[in-house]
């Protein structure tokens, strides 16, 4: 594994070794239960608990009131979007949504709609992945409580304009959630605070550890929506109960503080390293980018390969690098990616399609040695599939 090349940091970051320098003294010496409130132990995990937040809160720019820790992302979305079940508010039970946001989203939706009693509207977007914002304006109701839409692809790294979509609704009395997980140390995430009133957040992304996540909530004191998952033990302002995890929050601080701190540069390094890749990919014959032309992560890449079995060039490329077709979540469905269909891709360049995600330990050697590799597995794909020899005819 030390020859492989990993460029799949949309699936998961390695933890950097400062984040878990940060979280080790909360495993065998600051152990105690932060909700112990009668004895050291407990007050001086509460204590780190609390500079955790205030550090993540002017990471971010936001007031630490305002988030609540959660087991990762998936939950968080959990959170949000079954607080906009039809038992829990009188002004309607509809909500707007896009065909490309990740499963965590469609499978929720799928799931109030069989048994919340909520009606969904889902979104179409363009060839580029850009959500249609007439359609959007179509879709708005009387009984129109949310409209969900990521801020960033994890399979295109297409950033939606969200300052738009809160422009289009202003006044209207719906609100805005966003799954911004990808885009947490990667891009400015003023758009998303300044347009969204919830939005959410996984630590394995930017560098800290699996197994947390965190909720923000505009105002979360006025904002009466947010209900419970998860009960039991009445911590975090009874919104959700169960022990909090004092390392993967300590070290959440960390990690997002390490990334804002690298901030621009870092983010410029990508864009660099990421155009290089594109740039030698696409010299590659009937080879098509995913997301062109507009705003993307500095980070991601998706390219399709004409006359190439998607699964087989991943099956080939394992052996040098770590790649994928799409979302981890979904990655043993053998379906196209419901993204590219959505973007209008046929099912068979919707097939073909890798996703390369670079990360803080991606350098310029290692894009030097992915280019020819995948060009000579693509190669191999295509020299034994027939209608690559009759293109031409």
């Amino acid at each position: 594994m030390n020859n492989r090349i990993y460029l799949d940091y949309n699936a998961t970051t390695p933890c950097d070794q400062k984040v878990v320098d940060h979280m080790r003294p909360f495993f065998s010496e600051l152990y105690g239960n932060p909700s112990s409130a009668h004895h050291s132990y407990g007050w001086l995990t509460k204590e780190a608990i609390e500079d955790s937040n205030k550090l993540i809160a002017n990471s971010l720019g936001v007031s630490a009131e305002d988030l609540i820790y959660t087991s990762g992302a998936t939950e968080s979305i959990n959170m949000v979007l079954k607080s906009f079940s039809s038992k829990f508010n009188l002004k309607g039970s509809h909500i707007i949504t896009c065909k490309t946001e990740h499963k965590a989203v469609l499978d929720t939706l799928g799931f109030m709609e069989k048994y919340e009693g909520v009606t969904v509207t889902y979104l179409d977007v363009d060839a580029h992945g850009l959500v249609d914002l007439d359609q959007l304006k179509e879709a708005v109701r009387p009984e129109t409580i949310l409209i969900s839409i990521m801020h960033s692809n994890n399979e295109t790294g297409v950033i939606q304009p969200l300052r738009k979509i809160r422009q289009m609704v202003k006044g209207k009395n719906i609100y805005i959630f966003s799954d911004a997980t990808q885009s947490l140390g990667k891009v400015d995430l003023d758009d998303v605070f300044d347009s969204v009133d919830f939005t959410c957040f996984s630590a394995h992304k930017v560098y800290g550890a699996k197994g947390v996540g965190l909720v923000y909530v505009k105002n979360k004191f006025e904002n009466k929506v947010l209900q419970s998952l998860i009960q039991g033990g009445g911590q975090q302002k009874r919104l959700r109960g169960g022990t909090l995890n004092t390392p993967g929050i300590a070290g959440f601080a960390k990690a997002i503080e390490l990334s804002i701190a690298l901030g621009k540069k870092e983010q410029n390094r990508l864009i660099h390293l990421r155009n290089k890749l594109e740039s030698g990919l696409l010299e590659i014959e009937d080879s098509f980018l995913n997301g062109r032309s507009v705003e993307r992560l500095p980070n991601t890449l998706n390219i399709s390969f004409a006359y190439v079995d998607g699964f087989k060039l991943l099956s080939a490329l394992s052996k040098y690098m770590a790649v994928s077709n799409g979302s981890a979540c979904n990655s043993a469905n053998e379906n196209p990616s419901h993204v590219l269909l959505a973007m209008g891709l046929d099912h068979s360049l919707a097939f073909s399609s890798i996703r390369f995600s670079l990360g803080r330990f991606t350098t310029d050697y290692d894009i030097d040695r992915v280019i020819p590799i995948v060009e000579q597995e693509v190669a191999k794909q295509r020299d034994s599939n027939i209608l690559w020899e009759r293109r031409l005819f």
